[in-house]
């Protein structure tokens, strides 16, 4: 698995495919390839790995749009590196939806049921997300931010157990006598099929508070609020996202946080505007400079840079400023700057700027070229 293939590929779904396709999908190789079918096969191992992280990255709404718009390239910085699974056992307790609930049990004599006895549950904190306003100038060169986030974080008195005394105020449920799960075995004519649940009394952690912390009041958590350094890499634009892992939500009960994420937002800029890599500016100049030629200084992204306007430029014109754009995300290639020639025309005139303006009307040299008119009347003269 050194060369990662297209996710899409893998799980043999188009790319159109809906969260039901790609759970069936997933489902058919991980039976396919699963390890207790598969015993000692690195191959078979490889595979179902492959298949997970595939499921992984497209059952996530969030994942796919930043895998479809960057392919794997996406995937990495995106909250601590690309996503992948180490061992059987991450995949696991990573697809506790997929294996828990399942007919695995059956198809392999208890092999993922049997994985998770005695495993307390992770009950995972949720995801927070929040916009992050950006200047053209930000997005150019890159930017460290500091945020202040306010959230769940695990309480200090108790450790995030949300018992007095930590793990000591803790008891065997009786429920589901520690194993953190119930079990429901229902028959049909098509056989026997086993639902596996999280245990209603104890929420799947296989063990009940005896002393509540008067704190957080047993969940383990309470309401904070913590500063966050945050890196935008150069080049990100509207609508883009970063994950920044494990800075969401702290779960109940010493569970796991959920991630951090940013969504780009671009501030609009006094002068220029984006579009795609480069950024357009629009100068406004008088007919004497355009008429003559002229330096000028214009704003750009890294400071005020001199242009030579050539004598004679048109209306619309453009003049290029090359590598003044925005770069492209994860790479060191540049837009442009492209400045649009706006010629000025005043609204009021003084008495001597008319007689000025009516002297170079009688000019030929600033009578424009009427080649549409003549040819009008050769095709009138040809026809009529």
């Amino acid at each position: 698995m050194s060369e990662k293939r297209d996710y899409y590929e893998i799980l043999e779904v188009t790319r159109t495919a809906d969260k039901t396709e790609i759970k069936t999908a997933y489902r058919r190789l991980a039976i396919q390839y699963h390890p207790d079918k598969n015993p000692d096969n690195p191959e078979a191992e490889d595979k179902f790995k492959e298949a997970s992280e595939a499921y992984d990255v497209l059952s996530n709404e969030e994942k796919r749009a930043r895998y479809d718009r960057f392919g794997h390239q996406g995937m990495r910085g995106a909250g601590g590196g690309q996503p992948g699974f180490t061992n059987v056992e991450d995949i696991f307790s990573n697809f506790g939806d997929i294996f828990g609930g399942s007919i695995f049990e059956d198809l392999f004599g208890g092999g993922s049921g049997q994985r998770g006895q005695g495993r307390r549950r992770d009950e995972r904190g949720a995801d927070l997300k929040i916009k992050m306003p950006l200047t053209l100038e930000e997005i150019a060169t890159g930017a460290e931010k500091t945020i202040k986030v306010k959230k769940y974080n695990a309480c200090g008195d108790c450790s995030g157990s949300g018992a007095k005394g930590g793990s000591s105020g803790y008891k065997t449920c009786q429920t589901c006598q520690g194993q953190g799960q119930v079990k429901q075995v229902s028959r049909s004519m098509f056989g026997q099929f086993v639902n596996i649940q999280a245990c209603p009394a104890c929420h799947g952690s296989g063990q009940t508070i005896t002393d509540t912390c008067n704190t957080c009041e047993g969940e383990g958590r309470v309401r904070d609020e913590e500063k966050i350094s945050v890196e935008i890499p150069a080049g990100v634009e509207e609508g883009n996202y970063l994950t920044i892992a494990r800075k969401g939500h702290a779960g109940r009960r010493g569970g796991s946080h959920g991630d951090l994420i940013v969504i780009i937002e671009e501030k609009e800029h006094k002068y220029l505007t984006r579009d795609g890599e480069n950024v357009i500016y629009k100068l406004k100049i008088s007919f004497p400079d355009a008429a003559l030629g002229v330096k000028v200084e214009v704003p750009t992204l890294y400071g005020a840079e001199k242009v030579d306007i050539k004598s004679g430029i048109q209306p619309g014109e453009t003049v290029i400023l090359k590598n003044k754009g925005l770069p492209r995300l994860n790479s060191y290639r540049k837009g442009d700057q492209i400045i649009i020639a706006d010629i000025y025309v005043p609204k009021k005139v003084s008495g001597d700027e008319k007689s000025l303006l009516k002297k170079l009307k009688e000019s030929d040299n600033f009578k424009p070229n009427n080649d549409g008119k003549g040819f009008f009347e050769k095709v009138k003269g040809a026809f009529f």
